[in-house]
């Protein structure tokens, strides 16, 4: 019937929901990946780099949802 879905998380006594953890997680990776592109020169490629920053900000949420906190 159901599977072990959290359906919280607990951080310091604080109850966050999965959703939340995951956009905090996804925001961490695209900060590391928009640094890494910018090491190695590759952001000059982007047309708008806020944009294409928010757009790996979606795209690691969502991959860390998909894989991590999956029901």
């Amino acid at each position: 019937m159901f599977t072990s879905f959290p359906s919280e998380t607990q951080i310091l006594g604080l109850y966050f929901p999965p959703l939340f953890v995951s956009i905090l997680a996804g925001l961490l990776c695209a900060l590391v990946l928009a640094k890494l592109l910018d090491l190695i020169r590759l952001d000059r490629f982007f047309w708008h780099p806020p944009l294409a920053f928010a757009s790996l900000w979606v795209l690691a949420t969502a991959l860390i949802s998909l894989f991590i906190f999956s029901p």
